[in-house]
């Protein structure tokens, strides 16, 4: 018998779901609406269209290619491209980095300069840009034509529609969904619900204890009066001048004009169908003229023409922002069954469907989604607080020129370890990740760089980009760690203990390593998925017969990990993270630091690599793991929280001798480059396989079974594989994202990088056709200049790995 499906709401991502869920076999599909079909009053009923594929998300960029792609076959499409404008030179530059991002996800796409600007738009003043970008592919989506299309298809395979009738509760029975009721108390028995209420998703979920992290925002968009000078019905591109908030597309003689630059409106949902009862559908609130006058004064100088006309007509349409402006996908970990896909726009929606459609009917989506994941946030996220916040945030910096290491500016403080004050002390400039206030440098290091200077070390001069959020001062670091010995606080190492008679069978179940060794061992292993794609990597200690400690990723981890595990109580899961903390001691002087606060043996005989110990630092019980993220002799030090300021002055006074210093994230991340050591969700994801990232050896075969086992068995070799590159020009430095060309053609991308201290060049890790050998020569397209670099055999430094073993 077949699922029973029920989607709410049949907006463009509605019916693009029950298009693809019918196409991939499953036929009894209903699709609800509290409005009328298919100007459901939603929305997409009033969505402008413009699909710009270009993202710095990968899968972003995918979901909207496809999108193109299917609304083109729908004839839903307009392929009238995109430009995008620059009026200042770091937009110019932008530009130019959003065209390598184009290049590397594989758009086409080329730079212009003012004149061929105003060949493509001549309304344009070009006297009044410096260049523009365009992409010839982008256009407008017929967002209510596409709707209506992929209704009837689906209605064709057997779906129904149903108007005017208001999902008000979802029922539950037994841990999962097992339908829902509508205003006229109508119930609708279903195996899966999906939520697409778009801006009413947030509601719905509250009402089930789900939190979906959204906020309905208003956003201005206005229309002109007739323009003479389109009388000829000229199909002009849409328009981007993103350095004031605006975009535009033509409706005929008619210029529509959106804009982000006013204030954030977050739209209160308790008064909204009386806020918008004197407008023609509920996700239209009234113009607000006044917000509106300085885009009307920007629009009539960047387009002279608009110079005589008269605005006719205007609303603030309502969309929804999310924290990080990505889409909020996934099924309810506590309610089986109950799926929502919420904060899409209609430029992915298409893509988005058919990912949610695979995940919903097979188990795994084809495209990587971790971006987009329901569960991708950290508790303290999911407060109303914070959404309301960062979503706001999000609505201001929408044309915001946003750099790789720019990190929300609030809220702030949200999570430190023990060590925080003493790195305040210290100088630290703090990243944020995951909510963790992480030190990227330490300005008590400065003295350093002139010390080291002397011996022969480079420090490069960066350019303004790539300098940014950057300071030489972790190139000591680097150095200092190689050399000497340094301190990193890896407390936001997210960390589980696994525990329970059953835990040694769920872990080895779920991992691909043989993480059922004896106690004291510690082994790196993977999650991957039923298609045999890597959700994570992972650090599993075995610390007893029925205790582990599992390093991870984040709240992706320890969803997957619920999701699976046995209904006997046999295994316990617990976040452990906020309530203990870990010092990384690396270094060659790393054992003459330690040693001495210890009774045990830290000798490499004594406590040999990848191995446990649960012992005393002095009068402080630790584990310490031998285990080198930056590949140097050393170790992970854990204790409880409440010890945290105490194990870190006992180490700082033990290492005064050996000049112990404290080091950041910036020189962190070059040493595990230098290491060939990926990053999970930026060098490899859901969509690489064990052998394509190079993390094979993370894989025992002869176990008996593993999720994923089964596709690796069955998966035919990589036509790329992640490779290490080292830049030719000592100078030289990229960022990530940025396309890779061989011959002329372009063969990859860019995931990581960073400046290696210990070779005076810029390491990054690539994804390249598998047959490249180590020795070719690349170009990486890099803002506006173009690097040159070889592939090298991996790890550049430390081949022999002997400095971990010492």
């Amino acid at each position: 018998m077949q699922p029973r499906v029920v989607i709410i709401g049949a907006g463009i991502v509605g019916t693009a779901l029950a298009d693809e869920i019918t196409r991939l076999g499953w036929t009894d599909v209903t699709v609800t609406d509290r409005g009328p079909l298919f100007r459901t009053g939603g929305s997409t009923s009033h969505a402008p269209g413009l699909v710009f594929q270009t993202n710095g998300s990968k899968t972003m960029a995918e979901l909207a290619r496809y999108t193109v792609q299917k609304f083109t076959e729908l004839e839903a499409f307009d392929p009238v491209g995109g430009l995008e404008v620059a009026t200042t030179p770091h937009r110019w530059t932008d530009l130019h980095r959003r065209h390598g991002w184009a290049k590397s996800w594989g758009i086409e796409s080329r730079l212009l300069d003012p004149q061929e600007c105003a060949k493509l738009h001549p309304l344009l003043d070009p006297d009044r840009i410096l260049g523009g970008y365009h992409t010839p592919t982008d256009g407008l989506a017929l967002a209510l034509t596409a709707a209506e299309a992929q209704a009837r298809r689906a209605i064709a395979r057997g779906a129904r529609f149903l108007a005017y009738c208001e999902v008000v509760e979802i029922l539950r029975g037994d841990g999962r969904v097992t339908g829902v009721r509508t205003a006229d108390g109508q119930e609708f028995p279903a195996d899966v619900v999906i939520c697409a209420a778009g801006f009413w998703g947030a509601e719905l979920g509250r009402a089930v204890g789900l939190t979906v992290p959204l906020v309905p925002m208003a956003h201005q968009f206005a229309k002109t009066g007739p323009v003479p000078a389109l009388d000829g019905g000229e199909r002009l591109p849409m328009l981007r001048h993103q350095d004031a908030d605006l975009y535009y597309r033509t409706y005929g003689d008619r210029i529509g004009i959106g804009y982000y630059g006013h204030d954030p409106r977050p739209v209160d949902m308790r008064t909204l169908l009386q806020d918008t009862a004197s407008e023609s559908m509920p996700s239209m609130l009234p113009f607000t003229p006044e917000e509106f006058e300085p885009a009307w004064r920007e629009s009539q100088r960047l387009l002279p023409a608009l110079g005589a006309i008269e605005l006719a007509e205007g609303f603030d349409g309502i969309f929804s922002f999310t924290p990080d402006g990505f889409p909020i996908l996934g099924e309810h970990r506590d309610m089986a069954g109950l799926w929502v896909a919420e904060a899409v726009w209609v430029t992915h929606s298409a893509g988005v469907a058919r990912a949610v459609a695979e995940w919903i009917v097979t188990g795994t989506p084809e495209i990587d989604l971790h971006e987009c994941d329901l569960y991708r946030f950290e508790d303290a996220a999911h407060s109303p607080d914070f959404i309301r916040r960062t979503s706001m945030q999000a609505f201001v910096e929408v044309y915001d020129i946003i750099h790789p290491h720019q990190y929300r500016s609030a809220p702030r403080g949200l999570r430190t370890s023990p060590f925080y004050s003493r790195q305040k002390a210290l100088g630290a400039y703090f990243f944020e990740g995951g909510l963790w206030e992480r030190p990227a440098w330490f300005d008590a290091n400065a003295h350093l760089t002139a010390e080291l200077a002397a011996q022969g070390v480079d420090f490069p001069v960066r350019d303004e980009w790539s300098g940014s959020f950057y300071s030489p001062i972790s190139i000591a670091e680097a150095r200092w760690t190689r050399t000497h010995v340094a301190m990193y606080d890896m407390t936001p190492l997210t960390r589980y203990e696994v525990s329970g008679s059953g835990a040694a069978a769920f872990l080895q179940q779920l991992t691909t390593n043989d993480v059922g060794k004896k106690p004291g061992a510690v082994t790196y292993t993977l999650l991957l998925d039923y298609n045999g794609g890597i959700r994570s990597d992972l650090t599993v200690a075995r610390l007893s017969d029925q205790l582990f400690q599992v390093g991870a990723n984040g709240p992706l981890d320890f969803d997957w990990f619920t999701r699976h595990l046995p209904g006997d109580g046999s295994v316990t899961v617990r976040d452990i993270t906020g309530g203990t903390c870990c010092l990384g001691v690396w270094g060659p002087k790393a054992r003459d630091m330690v040693q001495p606060l210890c009774a045990d043996d830290l000798s490499h005989k004594g406590f040999g690599y990848f191995r446990a110990l649960r012992t005393h630092l002095g009068s402080i019980p630790v584990t310490m793991m031998r285990v080198s993220y930056v590949g140097e002799l050393g170790w992970e030090i854990y204790t409880t929280a409440e010890h945290g300021a105490a194990l870190w002055d006992l180490l700082w006074d033990a290492g005064a001798e050996h000049r112990v210093i404290t080091a950041g994230r910036i020189a962190f991340n070059s040493l595990r480059l230098e290491k060939g050591y990926r990053s999970w969700g930026t060098d490899m994801t859901a969509e690489h396989t064990p052998e394509a990232a190079g993390v094979g050896f993370a894989v025992r075969h002869s176990k008996a079974s593993f999720i994923g086992k089964a596709a690796l068995e069955s998966a035919v070799p990589p036509q790329k594989t992640l490779r290490s590159v080292v830049l030719d020009d000592p100078h030289a430095v990229v960022l990530g994202k940025e396309p890779v060309t061989i011959d002329g053609v372009v063969a990859g991308y860019i995931t990581s990088a960073g400046y290696s201290a210990t070779i005076g060049r810029c390491i990054a890790y690539a994804w390249l056709p598998t047959a490249v050998e180590p020795g070719a020569q690349v170009q990486i397209d890099y803002l506006t200049q173009t690097f040159t670099a070889r592939v090298h055999a991996e790890p550049v430094v430390d081949p022999e790995m002997s400095l971990i073993r010492r």
